[in-house]
């Protein structure tokens, strides 16, 4: 069975299931230390001019060297000063090593997984009861190289957790990073949505009866047209910029109005040459806020495409409300020839298709015998 702990704290939880690693500014206070103790220690021996204690030279040296391997491998390293402590004792230098290994209890405790440092512990624990028999059997007071190791210890778990701390706050400003992009993706997504569903209609509007204007029979409409498109493209302009804009908001959100929606359909196709009949009533109370609002959006892109590309013809628009559902139907008739003037990107099918299917529903736009359909059905039980 995997021994595993977990110590909560007041900002979620430190496991001690694996090993950890020193950050670069750890990584260098510890190259930084170890280099100015070992140079101490070599200005010492060679200062004294005596070549006799040259092994007990190098145990201390390697001891102090061995905290370095910390930084490649916390196993390493604590394998490492079991095997100088064992050496030790031929130089009579046990006293050094202990002290050593008192210190890289905090390195174990920053590092090391939790079997490393039952290991450890286990190991410290058997070190210095050797070290309080060796002298001949007196006992010796051991209590000062504990108390070394607990200090030691507890720093390097405070370490630890202010290590975990930072990792999660690392990883929760990834995280909100992301979602800030994604928040303004989506903000600019939907901008461009409500420029093309409002907008780029009234737009159309305008293009197809710029190019009447020469007609002297229907020019006085087409002004009149062109100034009631730019006016309403002015007004939902201001209004999507509201929106967007973070400060105060003087006009409500805009949820759409079927029976509007309709009748400026029905004006605006007929102003274009096209006769229309309408049936059913998009003031049907039956119908739910959600439902109008996308139908409404339905029928408004399917006038523009109208405009842009029906041909001659009877453009029909159907509703059919019962206690179930509610179901459009927009028919138009299609061109003998495509319209280049007027060019579409598909943008306007999809988000209708998205608004239905988002609402449940059911929808649909295709050519059916020398005509164009677009069907939408949304539930309403």
């Amino acid at each position: 069975m995997a021994l595993s702990l977990s110590i909560t704290d007041d900002t979620g939880v430190l496991r001690l299931t694996r090993d950890e690693a020193l950050n670069r500014l750890e990584r260098i206070v510890m190259v930084v230390v170890l280099g100015a103790v070992i140079a101490l220690d070599t200005f010492t021996f060679f200062s004294s001019s005596s070549l006799a204690n040259l092994l007990a030279f190098l145990i201390s040296i390697a001891a102090t060297a061995s905290f370095a391997l910390y930084i490649w491998s916390p196993w390493v390293a604590s394998a490492s000063l079991a095997v100088l402590f064992a050496l030790s004792f031929i130089t009579n230098t046990q006293f050094n090593v202990i002290v050593a290994a008192a210190v890289a209890v905090g390195l174990v405790m920053r590092l090391g997984r939790i079997a490393l440092i039952l290991s450890y512990a286990g190991f410290f624990l058997v070190a210095t009861s050797v070290i309080a028999y060796s002298d001949r059997g007196e006992t010796v007071n051991v209590g000062i190289y504990l108390v070394i190791a607990t200090v030691s210890g507890a720093i390097g778990f405070a370490l630890r957790v202010a290590s975990a701390r930072g990792h999660r706050l690392e990883e929760q400003l990834v995280i909100q990073a992301e979602q800030e992009k994604e928040a303004v993706l989506a903000e600019r997504r939907w901008i461009a949505g409500e420029l093309h569903d409002s907008i780029a209609h009234h737009l159309t509007v305008v293009a197809l009866h710029v190019q009447m204007l020469d007609d002297p029979d229907i020019s006085r409409d087409s002004q009149e047209a062109i100034r009631t498109a730019a006016k309403k493209a002015m007004a939902d302009l201001r209004f999507v910029i509201e929106l967007a804009d973070d400060g105060p908001r003087t006009s409500a959100v805009q949820t759409g109005d079927l029976a509007e929606a309709v009748d400026e359909a029905r004006s605006e196709i007929e102003s274009a040459g096209h006769p229309v009949v309408s049936t059913g009533d998009p003031r049907d109370t039956r119908l739910p806020r959600i439902a109008e609002i996308v139908l409404a959006r339905i029928v408004r892109e399917s006038a523009t495409n109208i405009l842009k590309h029906a041909g001659p013809g009877e453009v029909s628009i159907r509703l059919d409300v019962d206690d179930e559902s509610a179901a459009l139907s927009i028919r138009s008739p299609l061109p003998a020839t495509p319209r280049r003037d007027l060019p579409s990107s598909g943008t306007g099918l999809n988000r209708m298709a998205e608004r239905v299917i988002g609402a449940s529903g059911e929808f649909s736009a295709e050519a059916v015998d020398g005509q164009w359909r677009v069907s939408a059905r949304l539930p309403i039980a």
